[in-house]
């Protein structure tokens, strides 16, 4: 495991309230929470960051259509957070801090930041003569869509010319290249690095327009230095990473916590992340943070999913229909975290009765069963408690430390479940039952041991991914202090005490019948 420091910020973006939340949401959040529980089971002091976005056009669009007045958008966000919230609560998002655009502390940074910006010089007022995109909340020149389409979402762009203020981006474009050379984990994963350098590289970066008129928004942090304007929606909304941890209102966490750990984003923010986001910090004195990652999307039948589509996947249909570690599990197996992944009802299904029901689900099931059986539902003592299990449980430790510094879930996963496999038919190949006829009790009463030793460290695990399952395991295993589990424990053996009762219930993953 990479050496880091105990502290460990990690944040989402924070998440238009315009709609609510989809798949899309409930991925980077289900990631994060799983970065943030394994940490936090390693011993770091875990701040974990979430919020929402709530100005710009397509607030102020969506707050009209949903019956709002003109200036009633902060009663229209405040309709919309508990969404988000209620669903971050069911997928078990343990999350440490909400923060919202529209909060008092973060309107006062965003203004502080601009008036310091403005003072040294990078910011000046010229005209902007081009295209603005809302649902992107994207300026774009008259050469980057000639053809009036939005480049990233094709859709019909607005027309604007007016004066406006502008931040001084290509001042810094050499020193951002420089930066990103010298700090090759700046951007994850390096395809995505490769392309921020290549656009930087082949692109001379034109201003960034930072303002909006009055005449045309009204709803958006106003300008410090000019009354008549509100800012641009990123320079807002990018401005959250840094108000969250208090840099005006509390210094002495912020210090402590800054730079953070992770930024997690979707790749279709990368640009606004990677390249404004730390250019902004630099102008102002701030060092970046130390790793951006962007991850993919969700398709469904080959096509990214949309609300003109009408394909978008509700996770409360999901979670109507399945347990919530069913769906969090899927979500960050089925990909290599950073590319796209195809979801459908029938891969998920095919998941939950492969790896939860076949594999976990039944060697839980069938070890309980036999401490129940053979050993009246009392761990069997041994006198052995080291072996090739041990061994394999440190070898899939290391695996999972290497592989979760480089947010590979996946990976992470498909060692644990050869762990579980290796148990599965260690099972197979020892025949407990034949033991037990020929009354080879001590070689029994090792191998059930062995079993709830294992587990014991699957538990610990699985946990970052399916939080609930490991409770509800750690419960059946008769063991207490869930609260207190420990990643370290994975790799000692030997923990649970002889003549401990187990609590065998329900099958953990019952199998879905296509």
């Amino acid at each position: 495991m990479k050496t880091r420091n105990k502290k460990f910020y990690i944040t989402t973006p924070l998440y238009y309230v315009n709609a609510a939340p989809h798949i899309g949401h409930s991925y980077t959040q289900i990631a994060t929470d799983a970065v943030s529980r394994f940490r936090r089971i390693c011993g770091d002091e875990v701040f974990f960051m979430t919020g929402t976005d709530e100005h710009g056009e397509k607030i102020e669009r969506a707050a009209i259509e949903n019956g709002f007045k003109k200036g009633e958008e902060k009663r229209f966000t405040d309709s919309i957070i508990p969404n988000f919230k209620k669903l971050w609560k069911d997928l078990n998002i343990d999350y440490d801090f909400f923060i919202r655009t529209t909060d008092d502390y973060h309107k006062e940074t965003v203004k502080f930041i601009l008036d310091k910006i403005y003072k040294s010089g990078d910011i000046y007022k010229g005209e902007y003569d081009g295209w603005f995109c809302v649902p992107c909340e994207m300026f774009w020149s008259h050469t980057q869509a000639e053809d009036k389409v939005c480049p990233d979402c094709k859709r019909p762009l607005n027309s604007i010319k007016e004066a406006n203020y502008f931040f001084k981006l290509s001042k810094y474009q050499d020193w951002l290249i420089d930066y990103i050379d010298k700090n090759p984990d700046f951007i994850m994963p390096d395809y995505r690095r490769n392309e921020v350098v290549s656009f930087l590289k082949g692109n001379k970066l034109n201003d960034l327009c930072i303002s909006r008129s009055k005449k045309r928004l009204s709803w958006g942090i106003e300008l410090p230095f000019d009354k008549e304007y509100v800012t641009y929606v990123w320079f807002d909304a990018l401005t959250n990473y840094i108000s969250g941890p208090g840099v005006l209102n509390n210094k002495k966490r912020f210090k402590k916590l800054w730079p953070a750990e992770f930024h997690m984003i979707g790749k279709d923010i990368l640009r606004h992340h990677a390249v404004y986001w730390p250019i902004m910090l630099h102008a102002v004195g701030i060092e970046p943070p130390r790793t951006i990652f962007a991850h993919g999307w969700w398709t469904t039948k080959g096509e990214k999913m949309s609300k003109s589509k009408g394909n978008i996947i509700d996770p409360y249909y999901i979670l109507g229909k399945y347990p919530v570690d069913s769906y969090r599990y899927f979500l960050l197996k089925e990909v290599s975290f950073g590319l796209d992944g195809s979801f459908s009802e029938e891969a998920l299904i095919r998941r939950f009765n492969s790896d939860l029901a076949n594999d976990l689900g039944n060697l839980l099931n069938r070890t309980l069963t036999m401490v129940e059986k053979y050993f009246a539902s009392k761990v069997p003592a041994c006198s052995k408690k080291n072996g090739p299990c041990q061994e394999a449980a440190a070898a899939m430790a290391g695996r999972i430390e290497e592989s979760m510094d480089r947010l590979n879930f996946s990976e992470t996963l498909s060692a644990i479940w050869a762990f579980i496999n290796r148990s599965n038919k260690l099972i197979e190949v020892r025949a407990p039952w034949k033991l037990n006829k020929e009354g080879k009790q001590d070689e029994l009463a090792q191998l059930i041991y062995e079993l709830v030793e294992v587990l014991r460290i699957v538990t610990i695990a699985v946990y970052p991914f399916m939080p609930a399952s490991a409770e509800n395991m750690w419960g059946q295993l008769g063991l207490k202090d869930f609260a207190k589990i420990n990643f370290n424990d994975i790799k000692k053996f030997g923990l649970v005490k002889s003549g401990t009762r187990i609590n065998k219930g329900a099958p953990l993953f019952p199998r879905i019948k296509q």
